[in-house]
């Protein structure tokens, strides 16, 4: 008995032994945690070798540059817009608020009657626009008031332009909502959805003011192409307006 209580005690005097309990329970440990401990100690020993604050400063730089380059772009599209929208700075002169006093959006004539007339500077053949764009031209004038043809109206005739296609075409009012876009070519690739605008070659207006988008195309005839075109301005709920004074 005294024999094998020696021989145990010297077993836990083992350094072996020792190394392989110890070896033992790390496996267990490692296999328990799901190998969590081999992150944690990455984490530790590559700390020093982490981004500094040189790394950091050329970061930071980099994002600066892209939030400048950001703002830039913004800029000028905002700049762009506003030259479309033709509400770019300028002088009060080149314009007049006006306010809507009578409408008749839904009748035959398709008018609207401005609180300013010749008095105020206002003349026949003058633009106005609207939230959303082009509204009409002022078709008559008295000492303070104004009369506005709308776009709706058969009296309306303007010629227009189809961006994305490139191509000139001529915007008649059909006393009804949505006046109807002619395009005289046959072949004309024009699409739902495409945005028409004033055309750059008008006598009557000023270019780039955005008018409508396309809300259905007729089939072709003969030597020419219809489309129905929805305007982005609303006349029967626009109680404000700009008329322009610019001479094209």
């Amino acid at each position: 008995m005294l024999i094998r209580r020696i021989s145990t005690a010297r077993w836990w005097h083992k350094k072996k032994n020792w190394i392989f309990l110890g070896t033992f329970l790390f496996l267990v440990f490692i296999r328990i945690s799901k190998g969590s401990i081999y992150k944690d100690f990455y984490y530790f020993i590559s700390k020093p070798f982490w981004p500094g604050q040189f790394q950091q400063e050329i970061i930071l730089e980099s994002i600066n540059q892209e939030s400048l380059i950001k703002l830039n772009l913004l800029k000028k599209d905002n700049i762009r817009l506003r030259e479309i929208l033709n509400l770019q700075e300028s002088s009060k002169s080149d314009a007049i608020s006006a306010a809507v006093i009578s409408r008749k959006t839904g009748s035959w004539w398709r008018q609207i009657i401005l609180n300013k007339g010749s008095r105020d500077g206002v003349e026949i053949g003058s633009t106005v626009i609207g939230p959303g764009g082009l509204l009409g031209r002022v078709k008559s004038t008295s000492l303070f008031t104004s009369s506005v043809t709308l776009l709706t109206s058969p009296e309306s005739k303007i010629g227009v332009w189809v961006d994305r296609i490139q191509i000139n075409g001529l915007l008649i009012g059909l006393a009804d909502e949505y006046p109807s876009l002619i395009l005289y070519s046959r072949d004309a690739d024009i699409k739902v959805g495409d945005f028409v605008s004033s055309s750059p070659a008008s006598t009557l207006l000023p270019a780039n003011i955005p008018i409508g988008i396309v809300k259905s195309v007729d089939k072709p005839f003969q030597t020419k192409k219809t489309a129905k075109i929805l305007l982005l301005a609303k006349p029967h709920v626009i109680d404000w307006v700009k008329i322009l004074k610019v001479k094209i």
